[in-house]
């Protein structure tokens, strides 16, 4: 064998075997992290939004929407310069027609970075089973990190890589470790954010530092008892009620009374936050769109104030005035808001919760 050819091999061999070391991956269950936005421990699977109980409480279309692992996400500490996911979804749908894959099944990673929380990576689902590298190159150092789980699916597992020999362990708990709890509709539930992160329950949480449980439940959020009953047995550091896009003003005013003393009467002196309904983005030109919304509104004005009235105390309220801007562009069908305008929503309750949380 000539000299040189000898040479090409073995500096051919050296370079593969260098790429195979760097292509190695150590895998670590999501579950040594630090699992944040699940409210139960006894799930019927483990990511499970609801109590396995919960099955025989709720509407069946309540529980098959519990199975989506909306708000749920994961702290961890590393000094890899690569981090991977493997994730295995419940539902082969991975979109919709108006929410990307991204968004619907996808991951969504954040650094801290300066304590402030910062995008630095996403995983896109291709199929029910995913193998990606959320983030690579990433800077020298040990860092904290948090990763969203899908929005509108379900994981069966989900495991985080890491280069070989780096460092990883679940994140300290949080100083303020109690969670903001959020209940509403498709639109708390997620619809339409590009990524997972972007929903506004998980906007708040971000820039309070606070962990946060999404009970979002897409074209459900009727205030059922016993959903009140549920979200009652949790215990946190404050309520954000927002259901009104999915209820008509008689709904509002039979069933919001109730839920809210269901709640008070459980927690005597946590913050409750009730939320009007956006006014959706062609309601100024489309009569009955509007109706909707402003007779809704109304009756919860009505509701709020008869229950201050009854002495019910630590009762906040957020109007649907500007809650996604006047400018229409915050929504992809009129209703369900953009990644604007789920910013603009987070940007108007979370100085309202911040005041309730300190």
């Amino acid at each position: 064998m000539p000299k040189k050819f000898a040479i090409g091999l073995a500096l051919c061999a050296s370079v593969f075997i260098a790429f195979a070391e760097e292509t190695k991956i150590d895998w670590h269950n999501l579950r040594e992290a630090e699992l944040e936005g699940k409210g139960w421990s006894e799930t019927k699977a483990f990511y499970d939004r609801l109590p396995a109980r919960a099955e025989k409480m709720v509407r069946p279309p309540v529980w098959s929407l519990s199975q989506d692992s909306a708000g749920m996400c994961a702290r961890f500490v590393t000094d890899s310069r690569t981090i991977s996911a493997r994730w295995i979804l419940r539902k082969s749908n991975l979109a919709m027609p108006h929410m990307p894959a991204s968004g619907v099944s996808g991951l969504d990673l954040y650094v801290k970075d300066h304590g402030q929380w910062r995008w630095v990576g996403a995983g896109r689902p291709t199929s029910a089973t995913n193998d990606a590298v959320l983030a690579s190159h990433l800077a020298p150092g040990t860092n904290e990190f948090l990763v969203y789980l899908p929005l509108y699916n379900g994981v069966q597992n989900v495991e985080l890589g890491v280069t070989p020999g780096s460092h990883f362990s679940p994140a300290p708990k949080r100083r303020n470790g109690q969670p903001i709890v959020f209940y509403g509709t498709s639109i708390l539930h997620g619809g339409c954010a590009s990524r997972p992160g972007m929903a506004y329950p998980s906007i708040i949480g971000r820039k309070l530092d606070r962990p946060v449980i999404n009970l979002g439940f897409s074209g459900n959020a009727l205030s059922e008892p016993e959903l009140a009953q549920l979200l009652a047995e949790l215990d946190p550091a404050a309520y954000v009620i927002d259901p009104l896009p999915n209820m008509d003003a008689a709904l509002v005013r039979e069933r919001i009374e109730p839920f809210i003393h269901t709640l008070r009467q459980a927690h005597p002196k946590t913050s409750i936050v009730l939320v009007e309904s956006l006014a959706y983005a062609d309601g100024f030109f489309v009569a009955p769109r509007k109706e909707r919304y402003t007779a809704s509104n109304a009756a919860l004005r009505t509701v709020f104030a008869r229950l201050k009235k009854d002495g019910v105390s630590n009762l906040h309220y957020v109007t649907g005035e500007n809650l996604i801007g006047n400018d229409g562009e915050g929504t992809v069908d009129g209703t369900h808001p953009n990644d604007l305008g789920f910013m603009r929503m987070a940007e108007k309750i979370e100085p309202v919760l911040r005041k309730l949380v300190k």
